[in-house]
């Protein structure tokens, strides 16, 4: 089937552009999406009185989106889950749950401007591109965790933090506290053979 787009469609094509897809894709989402018209000759005749108008709102919604984008530029979000101790999440981190973040940290995004290339399931930092137009995205870090202090953790680290850093972590602090309860002794025994 023969389309005219209305807008860029990624891998598609640009405005204006008249290409042959499937008539599932067309039909299913395309045309109820208002994103093409059908390759007719009066629709042909229609869009070229209305192409000026068409790319004119284009640019404007390009450029708001822009701006968006310009806000947006190293924004981090912290996804909290359940996780085995090698990592392996019991779920996987869905489109929604980053549209979510995103909501919760101040900006409007649909689940469907989200693009997960592939699915997360696993802890550590990824990266996932948002659409905030055909011709505008951004990179989003997505912090995935069992806790808010593994985030941070994680965040430092510059990605995932497993079971056994937490260990050695653990067992540093009480090595710290045990060497500091020593020192504290020694330094009370000296203190109390010295005459008053």
């Amino acid at each position: 089937m023969e389309i005219i787009l209305l807008e860029r469609v990624e891998k598609l094509g640009q405005i204006g552009d008249v290409v042959k897809v499937k008539p599932g894709f067309a039909r299913n989402y395309l045309l109820p999406q208002k994103k093409a018209l059908r390759a007719t000759k009066a629709n042909l005749a229609v869009f070229e009185k209305q192409r000026a108008q068409i790319e004119a709102n284009n640019l404007q919604a390009k450029g708001e989106a822009e701006q968006v984008a310009g806000r947006m530029d190293d924004v981090n979000i912290v996804v909290i889950r359940q996780a085995g101790d090698s990592g392996q999440l019991y779920g996987s981190v869905s489109a929604r749950d980053i549209a979510e973040g995103l909501t919760e940290a101040g900006y409007t995004v649909s689940r469907g401007q989200v693009a997960i290339e592939q699915p997360i399931k696993t802890l550590g930092l990824e990266k996932v591109r948002i659409r905030l137009h055909p011709e505008v995205s951004v990179v989003v870090t997505v912090n995935v965790a069992r806790s808010a202090e593994e985030a941070e953790m994680q965040r430092q680290r510059g990605g995932m933090v497993v079971a056994s850093v937490l260990e050695e972590e653990e067992a540093a602090a009480e090595a710290a506290a045990a060497a500091a309860l020593a020192e504290a002794e020694v330094e009370s025994e000296s203190t109390e053979g010295e005459p008053a």
